[in-house]
């Protein structure tokens, strides 16, 4: 399987990085070209401070069953997954608009980011492909 995906990650919630984690590995595996775009509260989830992702309100009560699911299913952490889908040629990138008005800069980025970018740059990168809004 050949092509490209692009992924906008926009979502700043736990419930929305398991899927980020699931169709990035599976694509990069697939041999898909795969650009993640990380904009507005989602780039809190990908600083080198770790912070804790909030559930939305209405599937907060749920969030411990889906966590002990998750264990007991062996399912890694959503940035072990991208962590992997890097390592078969996923990008990511940081939006530079979205980094600048929440006081971000590159260096206050871990290593699962590969550039801060402006949407412009992003949407070349997406050029000809499927595009997924997370």
């Amino acid at each position: 399987m050949a092509g490209k995906l692009a992924i906008v990650m926009f979502s700043g919630t736990a419930d929305k990085f398991i899927p980020l984690g699931v169709l990035s590995q599976a694509a990069a595996a697939l041999g898909v070209e795969v650009d993640v775009f990380v904009t507005g509260f989602a780039l809190r989830g990908f600083t080198k401070k770790k912070q804790d992702l909030p559930f939305p309100s209405e599937f907060a009560g749920a969030a411990p069953a889906l966590a002990q699911g998750l264990k007991a299913n062996k399912v890694p952490p959503w940035d072990e997954m991208l962590s992997r889908a890097k390592e078969l040629g996923a990008k990511v990138y940081a939006c530079s608009m979205m980094s600048s008005v929440m006081g971000l800069k590159k260096e206050d980025f871990g290593g699962l980011v590969d550039d801060v970018v402006g949407a412009a740059t992003f949407l070349q990168k997406a050029e000809g492909g499927q595009t997924l809004f997370i």
